[in-house]
């Protein structure tokens, strides 16, 4: 049995990149627990979206089966503004609490700037000397993100590929709890291309379905 956690930058992102991955480790016996950063609301001048984004992470991890949630009231879109310092001193005390075995996070060249935050305080975070039970650090893509970052020089590159097979349906169930966050297809967060995403990473491996990550640290 493992401890696991999950760090993402706006409620659904747990979900998006990893979600059928963390329902496989549930489903295995280990301990999950996942950190949002965000409120992932103040960005897009809503009101009452932010309690909306409470209830549905709070309903998608009941669905999963989460050990725990955190939901942060820290700004969307404007981590950046934040001095790094003050990020990675929160994240530090989330380690130090859970002291996870595996840490999933997002890809640091995301094109939203927050997950960019939210990889280098997790990365800091999860210093060798700190946390020395860290068996793996990697980080997922991110459906609408990953795909659109500015820059070519480092692409995500996956070196994992977790079999999602028997998860998949469990991540959908959990993403439909995201109604405000949901597109139509072919929108890249349309439930149908989760889908088709998951289909297309496991034909790369001979899987009806996967979700790839790109490992950053591993030690055996």
């Amino acid at each position: 049995m493992s401890t696991v956690l999950v760090l993402a930058a706006h409620p659904d992102d747990e979900l998006l990149g990893a979600g059928a991955t963390l329902a496989r480790h549930i489903r295995d016996g280990d301990h999950v627990h996942a950190v949002v950063l965000t409120e992932g609301a103040s960005s897009r001048y809503r009101e009452g979206l932010a309690e909306e984004l409470v209830k549905a992470a709070q309903r998608a991890a009941q669905v999963l089966g989460l050990t725990s949630l955190e939901l942060w009231p820290l700004p969307d879109q404007r981590l950046d503004a934040l001095p790094l310092i003050d990020v990675v001193q929160r994240v530090e005390a989330v380690v130090d609490a859970v002291r996870p075995e595996l840490v999933y996070t997002h890809f640091p060249g995301d094109v939203n700037a927050d997950h960019g935050v939210v990889a280098r305080a997790a990365w800091t975070a999860c210093r060798p000397y700190v946390l020395p039970g860290l068996r793996r650090f990697a980080v997922f893509e991110t459906p609408s993100s990953t795909e659109w970052a500015w820059s070519a020089d480092c692409p995500f590159t996956p070196s994992l590929y977790i079999d999602v097979t028997r998860t998949l349906d469990t991540k959908l169930e959990a993403m439909s709890c995201y109604e405000t966050e949901l597109r139509d297809h072919p929108h890249p967060r349309s439930l149908r291309a989760l889908r088709e995403r998951a289909a297309y990473w496991g034909s790369r491996v001979g899987r009806p379905a996967a979700e790839p990550f790109q490992v950053l640290r591993e030690v055996y």
